[in-house]
């Protein structure tokens, strides 16, 4: 009877993954540290040309480099962290491992977006001889050209011989100096206007749209559906590359955008292909301009401003109030 039981369970388990959307088994949680996710204009991995039928399978291995000229790059680090390289800039991957994940940036700029980090992530960014380990959520600039870090949002710490100088939100930190290591204030909004943020923003925008339209393929009644194997990478098809879904719950970009996981996405807007299509489990929020980080109440989150996205409204996640427009 116990045979027969555990028999019946086998077959039920293997029919339901059998029955698991083919993008959904083959591409979900398939991408590893290095993996290029974006890419405009010129781009190389030493002497091989960068375009969009490399995004999800050209990959940083250990020693490679990724040089871009007129074009920017966006590159997956551990789940929930982006890194993306500006025009004129070159980073390369020292270590690509889940664990112990290095890389440097031997000239331009590039910022990393971390929407999720674990104390087992061992994330470092070098430039110029020093490396810095990036310990908290937030956003991060590193500039080759002028010899500093800036930290938006997050914790930063700097290896400076046998002392760590610690780098927070609102602080950058200057390496071309004789004196002492030491980080200090500076004024976000100046830099908010740089290309590089700009880009990043936008980026990150469509990668929220992407997670609610890859999330709610990972839920069926109500519940976990087949395909599902966890926080990680997954693949957009309507977007042509890879975004991010967090295990439960909502976690928001340091731009104030959301990554649903599949259950929580049962409730938010529906996007396929960058356009609104209604709205999963017919839940549907109204909608108000935004900018800026959303504001907790009691029905979700709001949002207040109007930040840019591409085709119309981007989306009134987990009941609050959204709507698009143009920086």
């Amino acid at each position: 009877m116990k045979l027969s039981r555990i028999t019946s369970f086998a077959s039920m388990f293997l029919a339901v993954i059998l029955s698991a959307p083919a993008f959904a088994t083959a591409d979900a949680h398939s991408a590893l540290p290095g993996t290029l996710n974006y890419v405009e204009g010129q781009a190389y991995i030493g002497s091989n040309s960068l375009n969009a039928d490399s995004i999800g399978s050209a990959a940083l291995e250990p020693g490679q480099t990724l040089e871009t000229e007129n074009g920017k790059a966006e590159i997956l680090l551990t789940p929930g962290v982006f890194l993306r390289v500006d025009s004129n800039s070159a980073v390369k991957m020292i270590s690509p491992s889940l664990t112990d994940t290095e890389v440097q940036l031997e000239q331009g700029r590039a910022m990393v977006e971390v929407a999720e980090i674990h104390d087992q992530n061992n994330l470092r960014i070098s430039e110029g001889g020093l490396e810095t380990r990036l310990v908290k959520k937030g956003l991060y600039e590193f500039d080759a050209d002028r010899q500093e870090i800036l930290v938006f949002d997050g914790k930063a710490e700097a290896q400076d011989g046998d002392r760590d100088v610690s780098i927070n939100g609102g602080q950058r930190l200057e390496l071309n100096t004789n004196a002492e290591l030491k980080a200090h204030g500076f004024n976000k909004d100046e830099y908010k206007q740089d290309d590089i943020y700009q880009w990043s923003s936008l980026r990150s925008s469509y990668l929220a749209e992407a997670n609610v339209d890859a999330a709610r393929v990972y839920v069926t009644n109500g519940y976990y559906g087949p395909g599902w194997v966890g926080a990680g990478w997954y693949w957009a098809p309507g977007f042509g590359g890879y975004t991010f879904i967090p295990g439960n719950g909502i976690l928001y970009s340091p731009f104030g955008f959301g990554f649903y996981s599949p259950l929580v996405v049962f409730r938010s807007p529906l996007f396929i292909g960058g356009f609104h299509r209604g709205f999963v489990g017919g839940f549907r929020p109204g909608f108000a301009g935004f900018r800026g980080r959303p504001v907790p109440v009691s029905r979700g989150p709001v949002f207040h401003g109007a930040p840019a996205f591409h085709g119309g409204f981007h989306g009134g996640f987990g009941g609050g109030h959204f709507a698009g427009g143009r920086r």
